[in-house]
């Protein structure tokens, strides 16, 4: 198949685009380059630095005539939202929509999407939350995440385009920006080898599920012929708090860095967990990797890659997923 992976050189993007070429796919990435990498993007891949909103996609649409489009590319913190919702619902829903214009112009036989379980549900009714639960996010990102996915039904019933929704979870592993807003993991490690002073936003006890992303590439190999015009959530169904986090990294790492708080942030979701019952029962995925695993890999990965620069940074544990 031809894949145009959207965000390929991002952090799961690039792992997406990786494991469809180990596949024996033919694929394409764009990305802007805000947030992602040129080092992410796989050789075997093509490239284009082209942002989902620009009017030369649907070129690269009818030059490329793709089988599949894997739309992984997004604003995606949830703080930063807060202080420009506009650019976000611009980028995840108008972006999105661009998409879907030049798929369905163009003989796209399924688009596959990559929302966010962290934040479309708000603060969870029950726990562990299932793809049943409203959708009530309590922050712009999450908003226009959700808003988005109302748009690929539509396009299934008037056009036929196939669609497969993946709510994530908080995604770990290596190639996540240290040095970012978002992504509580890779910034604790990036801290703590600097030797730079975490800062856990307010008390640390909040609760989120943390998948690592060969789990999650797992599932976004199965719905490229499987899992049509379904929502799958992918998750443990546990929390895990942030106190609990830093502690693991703090061992893993032998660092002596103080478990220092500060205030908590506005839109943050208190706790939220999903369950993956349904993707596990359709389709057979369950996530792999346990937590601590999934930490050793990622330290380690950072451990051998020498480019952190010393930023402060404070962390809640919202991923920008």
């Amino acid at each position: 198949m031809k894949i145009l992976v959207t965000g390929g050189a991002g952090f799961i993007g690039s792992h997406i685009a990786d494991a469809y070429i180990d596949a024996g796919h033919d694929v394409v990435v764009i990305d802007a380059l805000d947030t992602g990498h040129l080092e992410n993007v796989n050789p075997k891949a093509q490239f284009h630095k082209l942002d989902v909103r620009d009017s030369e996609l649907s070129d690269l649409f009818v030059a490329e005539q793709f089988d599949v489009v894997n739309h992984q590319a997004a604003r995606g913190n949830v703080r930063g939202s807060m202080e420009a919702p506009g650019i976000y619902a611009d980028v995840n829903i108008i972006g999105g929509v661009n998409l879907l214009e030049c798929s369905r112009k163009t003989g796209v036989k399924k688009f596959i999407y990559s929302s966010t379980g962290g934040c479309v549900y708000g603060e969870p009714q029950y726990l562990p939350a299932d793809e049943n639960h409203p959708l009530c996010p309590r922050d712009p990102y999450g908003a226009s995440k959700a808003s988005f996915e109302l748009y690929l039904p539509v396009y299934a019933m008037n056009y036929g385009l196939k669609y497969t929704i993946l709510r994530y979870p908080n995604v770990f592993g290596p190639r996540q920006d240290p040095l970012g807003e978002a992504g509580v993991v890779s910034i604790f490690i990036g801290q703590m080898l600097r030797d730079v002073q975490p800062v856990i936003n307010g008390d640390g006890e909040q609760l989120r599920d943390y998948v690592f992303v060969s789990d999650v590439v797992g599932a976004n190999l199965l719905v490229l012929e499987s899992g049509d015009n379904e929502v799958f959530n992918l998750g443990w169904g546990k929390g895990i708090s942030v106190n609990e986090i830093f502690r693991s990294l703090k061992e893993i790492l032998a660092r002596e860095a103080l478990e220092t708080h500060g205030p908590a942030k506005l839109g943050e979701v208190r706790q939220t967990f999903l369950s993956s019952e349904k993707v596990r029962r359709l389709l057979g995925w369950s996530p792999k990797v346990t937590l601590e695993d999934g930490l050793r890999k990622t330290a380690e990965f950072f451990r051998s890659n020498g480019h952190l620069k010393t930023k402060t940074a404070k962390c809640g544990p919202n991923d920008a997923v």
